[in-house]
């Protein structure tokens, strides 16, 4: 249910990082520098998130606004513990960031991911959502690989 994902308390942090170590978003080490602004400053805009399963983080995902602009949002992870993937959990993590920066009166969901073939069951992913491919930087990541940006209006 939507109820077991929640904004992340500094408990989880331990949790977080055996899903980062279960997967290949980002190594865990980085966990630390990437959130202590969101655990320590009140006024951080950073929104981290994840689904509890048996009083264990399964999932994470990371946003923040982008700057400059009013009410964009960039989605820049989003992972779910190995033996859980595609059970649901990350459409469900979606619906609950979507729903979360919409009641803060947001406009906009970015993704920026690749165009390469790993990266085709994430297009999907996001496609399904009902996300509009809505730019590609060709050759963005490196030479034959294109950056690709799904964008999601809120309201």
């Amino acid at each position: 249910t939507m109820n077991d994902i929640r904004l992340v308390s500094s408990c989880d942090l331990q949790g977080l990082k055996n899903v980062l170590d279960s997967i290949e978003l980002f190594p865990s080490e980085l966990l630390d520098d990437m959130i202590s602004d969101y655990l320590t400053d009140v006024d951080s805009e950073d929104i981290w998130f994840t689904k509890i399963k048996d009083s264990k983080p399964v999932s994470i995902g990371f946003c923040a606004p982008e700057k400059l602009t009013e009410g964009t949002y960039n989605l820049y992870a989003l992972g779910v513990c190995s033996s859980l993937q595609g059970s649901g959990i990350g459409s469900k993590m979606m619906a609950f960031i979507e729903n979360h920066l919409k009641q803060k009166g947001h406009r906009l969901l970015i993704v920026d991911t690749s165009g390469s073939s790993e990266f085709l069951l994430t297009r999907k992913f996001y496609e399904k959502l009902n996300y509009t491919k809505a730019a590609v930087i060709r050759d963005f990541w490196k030479e034959g690989d294109d950056k690709v940006v799904y964008a999601k209006k809120l309201k």
